[in-house]
């Protein structure tokens, strides 16, 4: 039997060629196709700079690293998240701190996030950063977080590692228009895929300045930032304490190559995404809403149980799996992991992220996905789901 995952890549003869063009030329590591892929990710996204890496979650701590945040300072981002959307800021020696979800986004709840900025003023504790995360490609309310952050003076960081191709506003998520960096993804379960790999967008030439030299050791030959006068043609300084997180040329061919397909991509994902929401909408089942002047990348199609389902939905998932049903999670609460617990977070502090996470599962949606596989996907949920309620 067939195995339908939840996610997949797509590889074409394009790709493949693109890599062994890199692999058959001078440069494999820091060449001409790395450039090329940040300027033309970062002309998709209508922003100035992009900033290519090894994962998203080294783009996330270099953007925290940028703007400076470190020991004493706090961040805030979502519960229902991948961890690294939390551990950059810990990576920063930052105190992490979470706002709840809207139930009908699953996104960072904007009422919850002015709330918590209010009571924090009063207490001295209010963020250096807030990450909002756009949750399974859709993304955030950002014009209102971003009149927040004007208000009470914190910098913005859009995890967009599951939007790249979404739109907000009229605007490509990516263009930086509501915060100080947006951060891709390009694992290969996400919308385009350069093996492992990220990029972190800006329209802030001083961000930019600094993310260049966190990537690469710190270290820098541009004649404006050395200390030394006329330097030999060899020279170089290191003037900041960097990593080495860059992203390889090999990496960067495919991705750039993946990139011209962004569009196609994006459109059958939406296709799938309207295809399930047509089939499902009379089931037992929460459907996924994207919110006004909102079109979602549909990185994830998430549904969530309802009524006497949810107890049953270990049952549900395992019957889902016997059948080659790849269903899976997304997320369990950053908060309720064993190494948050031991910073004081419990069950209880952020019952809608809780709620979701108790409800949801993650349907196969993925780009070059066969109407006969969703077919599949679809008739199997019905019955799984028939038999579950009659048993029950």
């Amino acid at each position: 039997m067939k195995y339908i995952p939840y996610g997949h890549q797509d590889i074409n003869s394009d790709d493949i060629q693109a890599v062994i063009d890199v692999l058959q030329s001078d440069f494999i590591t820091q060449g001409a196709a790395g450039v090329l892929f940040e300027k033309a990710v970062a002309k998709y996204c209508n922003v100035q700079y992009g900033v290519a890496v090894n994962s998203a979650t080294s783009a996330l701590h270099i953007a925290c690293k940028a703007l400076g945040l470190s020991r004493g300072d706090y961040l805030w981002t979502s519960p229902n998240t991948f961890v690294a959307s939390a551990n950059c800021g810990l990576y920063c020696e930052a105190k992490v701190d979470f706002v709840d979800i809207d139930p009908k986004t699953f996104n960072m709840n904007v009422d919850a996030l002015r709330y918590k900025l209010e009571r924090s003023e009063k207490k001295g504790t209010l963020p250096k950063i807030v990450i909002p995360v756009h949750f399974a490609g859709q993304s955030c309310l950002m014009q209102e977080i971003a009149l927040l952050s004007q208000k009470y003076g914190f910098s913005v960081i859009e995890d967009a590692s599951h939007a790249v191709g979404a739109d907000y506003c009229g605007e490509k998520v990516g263009s930086c228009s509501y915060s100080d960096m947006t951060i891709f993804s390009f694992h290969p379960v996400k919308i385009i895929t350069t093996g492992e790999g990220g990029m972190v967008l800006t329209g802030k030439e001083e961000l930019y300045e600094k993310l260049m030299l966190l990537r690469s050791h710190g270290i820098t030959r541009d004649p404006r930032q050395l200390t030394k006068k006329n330097p030999e043609p060899w020279f170089y300084q290191q003037i900041d304490l960097g990593y080495n997180l860059r992203m390889t040329d090999i990496q960067a061919a495919l991705g750039y190559s993946q990139l011209k397909r962004l569009d196609d991509f994006i459109a059958q994902r939406r296709r799938i995404a309207n295809r399930y929401s047509r089939y499902l909408r009379k089931s037992l089942l929460a459907l996924p809403r994207e919110s006004d002047n909102v079109s979602s990348a549909w990185h994830l199609y998430v549904v969530r149980l309802c009524g006497n389902l949810v107890e049953h939905r270990k049952e549900i998932v395992e019957r889902l799996h016997s059948l080659g049903v790849g269903v899976n999670v997304h997320y369990i609460p950053v908060h309720l992991q064993p190494y948050y617990r031991k910073f004081g977070f419990t069950e209880g502090d952020f019952p809608e992220a809780e709620k979701h996470y108790l409800e949801a599962i993650s349907v196969p949606l993925y780009h070059g996905m066969s109407c006969s596989d969703q077919d599949r996907v679809m008739m199997s949920m019905s019955n799984v789901l028939e038999t579950v309620v009659n048993k029950s």
